[in-house]
């Protein structure tokens, strides 16, 4: 392919002269043929074809740019889209750098209903129109929200023929018209006719937004690890029914859907934001005194946008759930320098005099099955705690000084095999 205005060229890059112009700085004829012998822009001046050899500006997405983009791995929960072309932006369609070359698009951003898996709604080799909603750490970008965003083009997965839009049958909005394929995806108002968007074109219905899936086409949806993101070969030689491979499946689970194997449903978890106060659940078990943000205080916080007295205001709540943590959760003790001869109940006696204890547990080593010289004891309150270390830090026990400290996540286990060398 020839390039023309405003194209960027690069040495002995085949360049297409109009019928009226004429080669200029930059660009050699030979046998009727003309090239550039020089990088730069492509630029017109008086129908003199030249080349510009300023250096363009870099292709970066931003924050609200359109893309045009092939969907080039299915993940569980994300489609992974490789940057073709950035809409209404010169030279847009020149490569983008390596760190920004794929856009990721996260299951819930595909299309406005209930998609369990990416391959849902979109399929390798899919051209997609999607809006930049992220540049920071990765690019992330979303295909919801606008009629014009979605699929653009999709080849049949089984026989390779560009599919058509069809309202046959509700949730089976593709067909292909060689084979018997049928499928889901989540469409742009231009699937079908290339970028040009003709007006009138609207195909949003056939996207069943808002609405629950038909009992035939939930079958087909990919819950709990089933097809279609499992393998290229799924992708690309399958039909749209076919056996989980033995080594894709997962180990079965309970809790995992009708007793099929797959991942088990995550507890969620009722929380308040730190920095907003907003009620959200979480797929953890919150650590009081750790920072927990909703989607937009994360989104806000990424972005550089918190004041300075937002993040003071969640210090001071994050300081207050410490310190209520404190006497409900209680304090783990790391307890150093312990005699080889003292067994758990000896360290239970020791330490009972100062509160109510939860835990006592003596470090063992696996190979010989001997005490380690140190363990872990837990009180219940904090108070009780600070008064076990006041009272027995140094003191002598079983024939050895010990230390009595509170123990940190992380380090604890290697800190007890330093004091025990010494």
């Amino acid at each position: 392919m020839n390039a023309s205005e405003g194209d960027f060229v690069t040495p002995g890059t085949p360049v297409a002269i109009p019928g009226d112009g004429q080669p200029g700085e930059g660009v050699h004829t030979a046998a009727g043929e003309a090239v550039a012998v020089v990088a730069g822009t492509l630029v017109r001046s008086g129908g003199v074809l030249s080349v510009d050899p300023s250096r363009p500006p870099l292709n970066i997405p931003e924050m609200g740019d359109v893309l045009i983009g092939e969907v080039n791995r299915l993940n569980e929960k994300t489609a992974e889209l490789r940057v073709l072309h950035i809409e209404g932006r010169p030279g847009g369609h020149r490569d983008v750098p390596a760190q920004r070359l794929f856009a990721d698009i996260f299951v819930s951003e595909l299309v406005d209903r209930f998609i369990p898996s990416a391959g849902d709604a979109m399929r390798k080799r899919d051209i997609v129109r999607a809006k930049v909603i992220k540049t920071e750490p990765m690019l992330k970008a979303s295909t919801k929200g606008d009629p014009d965003l979605g699929v653009l083009y999709a080849a049949c997965p089984t026989c390779g023929v560009e599919l058509a839009s069809s309202d046959a049958t509700p949730d089976f909005n593709v067909t292909c018209p060689r084979c018997d394929y049928r499928g889901f995806r989540a469409l742009s108002n231009g699937f079908g006719h290339g970028f040009e968007i003709p007006d009138g074109s609207d195909l949003q219905p056939l996207n069943r937004p808002g609405q629950r899936w038909t009992e035939e086409a939930e079958s087909t949806l990919g819950h709990d690890g089933a097809r279609p993101y499992l393998s290229p070969l799924a992708d690309h030689r399958r039909g749209l029914s076919h056996e989980i491979p033995a080594s894709a499946r997962r180990t079965p689970s309970s809790r995992g859907r009708d007793g099929r194997g797959g991942r088990p449903r995550r507890e969620m978890h009722a929380a308040d934001c730190t920095l907003c106060g907003t009620a959200t659940k979480v797929p953890f078990k919150p650590t009081p005194g750790k920072p927990l943000r909703c989607r937009d205080c994360m989104d806000k916080v990424e972005a550089g946008k918190a004041s300075k007295e937002d993040l003071a205001r969640e210090r001071e709540v994050m300081r207050e759930a410490r310190s209520k943590a404190g006497e409900t959760m209680g304090t783990k003790l790391f307890v150093g320098g312990v005699s080889y001869e003292a067994t758990e109940d000896d360290l239970r006696e020791l330490f009972s005099p100062h509160g109510e204890l939860k835990e006592v547990h003596m470090a063992m080593d696996r190979e010989t099955d001997r005490p380690r010289g140190f363990a872990f004891v837990t009180f219940a309150s904090k108070k009780s705690g600070e008064a076990a270390i006041k009272a027995l830090k140094g003191t002598e026990f079983k024939g050895r000084r010990i230390t009595v400290e509170e123990s940190t996540s992380g380090g604890s286990r290697g800190g007890g095999r330093r004091r025990q060398r010494r």
